[in-house]
């Protein structure tokens, strides 16, 4: 089986919070600081509050798991 790209994977972790109403958002910023880990942030975008990751720190399997838990 073939490994997904990085790409392929940040869109499935997209596409997984949009499908539970929550929005994954990928740092941009410098990887490596105190409060930026360079993965994803869960946020519920009806209140602006971050669910999930709140330091970027999920994994874009984290995202998908963590939405489809029950």
């Amino acid at each position: 089986m073939q490994h997904p790209s990085q790409s392929s994977l940040d869109a499935r972790a997209r596409r997984a919070a949009r499908r539970e109403g929550l929005v994954a958002r990928k740092s941009r910023w410098r990887h490596g600081s105190i409060d930026n880990h360079g993965g994803f942030m869960l946020i519920d975008p009806s209140m602006n509050f971050v669910v999930a990751g709140p330091r970027f720190d999920l994994t874009p399997e984290e995202v998908i798991g963590y939405c489809s838990e029950d």
